[in-house]
């Protein structure tokens, strides 16, 4: 930097070229001084905007994927520790390979001039390793040696060729028969007849979204969507409704459910009503829930608590033995993909994705792994009942209370059935 002064006076513009100051008059030692700061000044504030405008295809650490990545890992613990794998991806390898070959189609991209695409197996087992942990983008691009916002287009976009590669592992029964054949495991394994499945909400917390207000605010005073299901008597989801406010009730959430809808217009294929065994009554086949539920002709729910008869207590008893199966499933499910346990830093929309993806591979892996439930045999001692839930969108409340005549005669029958002819050795200890 350097001040040229000209000792010509009849021009006083003063022209400022990042380096080079020019006057065409006399300027005093001071004037020189300011003018030459404010060029300097200049100069490093444009080198300092240049310099920041500087970006980088990938750091330099990501570009070494190939050597750090976590499917090397992999590799070493399919030869030396199949624990330790069944651990990382939440099944075991055969399975692991089995839904990989599934979803390749659906989650290949193609290999560039400028970079290798991530593989498929990358994609897939980065994804379960998200929805084992609940780990957030940041932490896992640290194991996964894929960038966070690379890591959150990948993990959607294979949740979603999951739900599509196994959507006829979750299927409602489409006949009578099929139906009857669900009724049959809930009589055999849990001794209530002519269930066809048991109905519940779970919430799946979630990050407030900006701006959504209580929306999405619960009863437990936290912010949810939630997942309604239907489970048969081997844990497995027959339907399945998730996405919207957890703020609404499981009766009002019922009442606009697309279950609902097909119940009322008759969509179900529901068996018609036959005789139990060794009587005469003639009752229809039932879906069961809790209390927050409606009492309907094909949907029965507990005796009100106050003053209860020992007869209404045992059948009592004898619902909750076969509603809390999906209780159980939820805690199965959640126990297996921990993600679910978490507070999901993502949109509902999101969130629900990830949540149908669990229930997917839920499904999945009990018709794949013969072991998958060995840990949660039911022990008559140790049940779950704690693990309650509400649900979905901005829904009008619904009076519940009424209950029609032929819907509490039918569950006074079923309550006749299980204090007499129906009555199994130890139900008496459990009132």
């Amino acid at each position: 930097m350097f001040v040229c002064v000209s000792p010509h006076t009849t021009n006083t513009t003063t022209n400022i070229h990042f380096g080079t100051i020019v006057q065409e008059r006399r300027m005093s030692k001071r004037e020189a001084q300011v003018v030459a700061l404010m060029a300097i000044y200049l100069c490093e504030k444009n080198k300092n905007k240049t310099k920041n405008n500087k970006r980088l295809w990938m750091k330099d650490w990501l570009q070494k994927r190939y050597i750090r990545s976590h499917v090397n890992l992999l590799r070493e613990l399919e030869v030396t520790s199949h624990e330790d794998l069944k651990n990382f991806l939440r099944m075991e390898a055969k399975t692991y390979r089995e839904l990989l070959y599934k979803v390749t189609p659906l989650i290949i991209k193609k290999d560039t001039v400028m970079r290798d695409a991530i593989t498929p197996d990358e994609r897939l087992s980065a994804t379960l390793r998200f929805l084992a942990t609940g780990q957030s983008y940041e932490d896992l691009k640290f194991l996964t040696n894929i960038s966070a916002q690379c890591l959150g287009k990948i993990i959607i976009e294979t949740c979603e060729a999951i739900i599509s590669e196994l959507k006829d592992f979750i299927k409602m029964p489409n006949n009578a028969q099929e139906w009857k054949e669900v009724a049959s495991d809930f009589e055999n394994k849990w001794n209530f007849n002519h269930c066809i499945g048991a109905l519940d909400g779970k919430h799946v917390n979630i990050v407030k979204p900006t701006k959504s207000g209580s929306y999405y605010f619960n009863y437990k005073k936290q912010f949810s969507i939630v997942m309604m299901a239907l489970v048969n008597a081997n844990y497995e989801f027959l339907g399945i409704e998730v996405g919207i406010n957890g703020r609404a009730s499981d009766s009002g959430v019922f009442g606009q459910s697309q279950l609902k809808y097909n119940y009322d217009e008759g969509l179900l294929n529901l068996p018609e009503p036959e005789k139990l065994p060794l009587s005469d009554d003639v009752l229809p086949y039932v879906i069961v829930g809790d209390d927050a539920f409606p009492l309907l002709e094909n949907l029965m729910k507990p005796y009100s608590r106050h003053h209860l008869t020992k007869q209404e207590r045992i059948f009592n008893y004898r619902l909750s033995r076969a509603r809390r199966i999906v209780e159980n499933a939820f805690g199965i499910l959640a126990n297996r993909f921990r993600v679910l346990h978490t507070t999901i830093n993502l949109a509902p929309d999101k969130a629900a994705i990830i949540t149908l993806a669990c229930c997917y591979l839920h499904n999945f892996l009990i018709k794949k792994n013969l072991c998958y439930l060995n840990k949660y045999e039911y022990n008559e001692t140790n049940c779950s009942t704690d693990d309650k839930s509400a649900i979905l969108t901005d829904l009008q409340p619904i009076n519940s209370g009424n209950i029609t005549v032929n819907a509490a005669n039918i569950r006074h029958k079923f309550c006749s059935y299980f204090n007499t002819i129906g009555s199994v050795d130890w139900q008496d200890k459990y009132v």
